[in-house]
């Protein structure tokens, strides 16, 4: 599996899937379209957009968060380009629907198994984040997450009422095939980047975590060129924030890297800033089918206010540029516009809270930003830069 696919030919047509979902997804994902539309009209190729309602939007319009019609127009797409979905209308734990049902399904029926999730901090964005700017100078990991099993598909999971009070369970289940087949794309990631793979596991406590160990070191031999080290997951938490730039690839399972992804987002300094990419093991005629989403929520208190920072949103769109559709052309194009829009300034209010407005910026909103982005697409600076600056922000090869 090659981290950088190759070129198609100019002219062709992409069928995606689009999914605005909730909250301020509509609004970062338009700004990620127009950014997609624009590099079509700069680089020869058009995209045939199919828009679907999944979330609560769904729910509301068809008293489901995402439909059987719709599941297929996904599957039947080259890629899924994502929102984000939730609404606090629907947060009783006891609700029978909830927006975040639908995207669990999703996953699982269209058997989206690794979610990559890179982290890079932009140089000039470095004093946004909360961790010694120091620390995070040369971070750049990629974070690979089992998507389909573990406590959040096994079964029973489920409250029951006993003589004794209520009690409850859930079930972490894996299968060697299901944690063979993530182990090996964290393998095959790092033999393309800095050849290092962190597996991070509860093996002292837990047997998932230890046959989790086991299939590791079985399938260690064939990378004999990877350095392999294995981190108990508390450890690994902290040595994400006190030595960061330590890790290249890292490889668990559901739990943890839902976890350790969201912990290792405050390196970059917002949410806003990461991007991710869900992928299956079928492939289309251009690449691997995957879903490509921000790794931010959706957001309500601030839905409608043009605030949202789009970056993380209009950076899975190089991802999914480089995995699903196999241009990474456009994927460094793109990646480079978001620097080059960076390093002119433009600061949406999240980016600016962190270190107050600095000379030389200029606060802007979601669109605002996304018009950056796009014009920075077609400036010659990224022409001649792309090549350089490819695959520093969504993980690309080194």
């Amino acid at each position: 599996m090659s981290e950088n696919p190759p070129v198609d030919a100019k002219g062709q047509t992409y069928n995606l899937v689009l999914v605005p979902g909730d909250g301020i997804g509509p609004e970062v994902i338009a700004a990620g379209r127009r950014v997609l539309d624009a590099a079509g009209h700069i680089f020869g190729f058009g995209i045939d957009w199919t828009e679907i309602l999944v979330g609560g939007v769904a729910i509301d319009a068809y008293g489901t968060g995402v439909r059987d019609e719709d599941l297929d127009k996904m599957a039947a797409s080259d890629a899924v380009y994502f929102g984000a979905i939730g609404d606090p209308r629907f947060s009783d734990p006891k609700a029978k629907v909830r927006p975040e049902q639908a995207l669990l399904r999703i996953r699982k029926d269209l058997a989206l198994y690794a979610n990559l999730r890179p982290v890079t901090v932009q140089p000039i964005l470095a004093a946004s984040s909360p961790v010694r700017e120091s620390l995070v100078k040369d971070v750049d990991l990629m974070i690979v997450r089992e998507l389909t099993g573990g406590l959040y598909f096994g079964k029973p999971s489920e409250t029951r009422v006993t003589p004794n009070g209520r009690e409850v369970v859930d079930t972490l289940f894996y299968t060697e095939h299901e944690i063979r087949r993530v182990v090996k794309l964290g393998f095959e990631l790092a033999r393309g980047r800095r050849k290092k793979l962190t597996s991070v596991d509860k093996a002292n406590v837990l047997e998932s975590s230890r046959l989790w160990r086991t299939v590791v070191e079985e399938v260690k031999p064939e990378y004999p060129d990877v350095e392999l080290e294995h981190r108990l997951v508390d450890a690994c938490a902290m040595s994400l924030v006190t030595k960061p730039a330590q890790f290249d690839v890292m490889v668990m399972e559901n739990l943890f890297g839902d976890i350790l992804s969201d912990e290792a987002s405050v390196l970059a300094g917002s949410l806003g800033m990461l991007p991710s990419a869900s992928l299956g093991e079928r492939r289309t005629s251009h690449g691997l089918f995957g879903l490509y989403e921000p790794i931010h929520g959706s957001a309500p208190d601030i839905a409608g206010m043009d605030i949202a920072n789009p970056l993380a949103t209009i950076l899975s769109g190089a991802m999914l540029m480089r995995w699903s559709l196999g241009r990474t052309d456009v994927a460094e194009a793109i990646e480079a516009a978001v620097t080059v829009a960076l390093d002119a300034g433009y600061r949406t209010p999240d980016l600016v809270a962190a270190v107050g407005e600095e000379p030389g910026t200029k606060k802007v909103g979601t669109q605002a930003m996304g018009d950056a982005v796009v014009a920075a697409l077609s400036h010659e600076r990224v022409a001649a830069e792309g090549g350089e600056r490819a695959g520093t922000l969504t993980g690309g090869r080194r």
